[in-house]
């Protein structure tokens, strides 16, 4: 029995996790959870799972909760001390780092430091301190296992080979809502349009990262960081099915990918499982079904923020801090109505313009810069 604390339990891929962990009550329990605002699937999940501890975002919902549930032994927590309560919790053997945004960095470094496993989904640990994180789960010996589809598959095709023979990672992207669309038919799409992703089911910030392929540029740095895989490297190739979600080329010409239909629970699955397989209830692939597969080479001027994705990696320091605090403002700006599509890119190109790099930063230093790159884009918004 693997014992799991999880963050962003309400999220997509929090709650795809809660589907794996129900179909398999004999391999996983969730033994602590935190969770943002959406308090009507928390206290579900209190009642089904029967953590020992829970976290919300609000002092207010905190006691909210220990009042509706001062019958059970569940100790309620809240804030940012509450998710490292979490995601430290002793009585777990994996966390699994499921929350949107920087906000996952803190609680990620905490639980290395407490020797937990990490199932990784949150892409802004690596790409906002990637040097940091790497260099805490070397010291203490923490394996960081991906939950994206894009890595797992990368990571499965790694096992049993040896590093040395890489000779390039080929990251494939589905293209998003809008890939077949010119730049000229950006202007004016709606929010609904931008969610409409025609392969996965995810979370909102994902899905608008996905339609302006930062999402794929996020993976870059991550892969950069988890692969130890310099940025010339490492390919991105578009091909619309989503079924084969990734290839390493070693240096013998031959490839290796992972194939399987578009279901994020697989790689949960498999993050929790390793280096075990068990049975899962997905879909199976039916290539026959399928009959074509396309493929397409990436565009960098259709596509400039996986432009400026490349170059914030290979720039390092605190470029990529910047790329992400941006991209996470300009990105809910345009959720709320407040900007276009293609304004996120500008507000994006515009902050990191305005930055002097900083390399080699601390924790603190990342977190400032964080802060201020945050308060900069939103002064560009009009």
């Amino acid at each position: 029995m693997k014992k799991i604390s999880l963050l962003g339990a309400t999220g997509s891929i929090g709650r795809q996790t809660v589907d794996v962990v129900k179909q398999h009550p004999q391999h996983f329990k969730i033994t602590a959870f935190a969770v943002g605002r959406n308090l009507d699937l928390a206290k579900q999940w209190v009642l089904d799972l029967k953590p020992e501890l829970v976290s919300v975002q609000t002092k207010d919902d905190c006691e909210l909760l220990k009042t509706e549930f001062g019958h059970l032994p569940t100790k309620f927590v809240h804030g940012m001390d509450g998710l490292v309560e979490v995601a430290v919790f002793a009585d777990s053997d994996i966390l699994v780092n499921a929350v949107i945004g920087s906000v996952g960095l803190y609680p990620t470094l905490k639980a290395i430091e407490a020797k937990k496993d990490i199932a990784l989904a949150n892409k802004e640990t690596l790409v906002t301190a990637g040097h940091l994180v790497m260099e805490a789960a070397n010291k203490h010996g923490v394996k960081l296992l991906p939950v994206d589809s894009e890595h797992s598959a990368i990571f499965q095709a790694l096992q049993g080979e040896n590093s040395k023979n890489i000779e390039s990672l080929i990251i494939t992207a589905s293209g998003g809502s809008f890939r077949d669309r010119t730049r000229e038919e950006l202007k004016d799409v709606t929010v609904e349009q931008a969610l409409n992703h025609p392969n996965w089911s995810m979370g909102a910030k994902i899905t608008i990262d996905s339609a302006t392929m930062m999402n794929k540029g996020l993976e870059v740095i991550e892969a950069h960081w988890l692969f130890n895989i310099p940025y010339e490297k490492i390919q991105v190739l578009l091909h619309k099915e989503s079924i084969i979600h990734s290839m390493v080329q070693f240096h013998d010409s031959s490839v290796m990918a992972q194939l399987g239909t578009p279901d994020m629970r697989v790689p949960i699955q498999y993050a929790l499982s390793y280096p075990d397989r068990i049975p899962h209830e997905a879909k199976r692939l039916d290539l026959s079904e399928i009959a074509k597969l396309h493929f397409n080479s990436m565009n960098f001027e259709r596509y400039p923020c996986l432009r400026y994705a490349y170059e914030a990696g290979k720039t390092g320091g605190t470029l990529p801090t910047v790329l992400n605090a941006a991209n996470e403002v300009a990105v809910e700006h345009f959720l709320n109505g407040k900007i276009l599509f293609l304004e996120i890119e500008e507000l994006i190109e515009r902050t990191m313009e305005s930055h002097q790099t900083i390399f080699q930063p601390d924790l603190e230093t990342i977190l400032e810069v964080d802060k201020e790159a945050r308060s900069i884009t939103q002064s560009f918004v009009k």
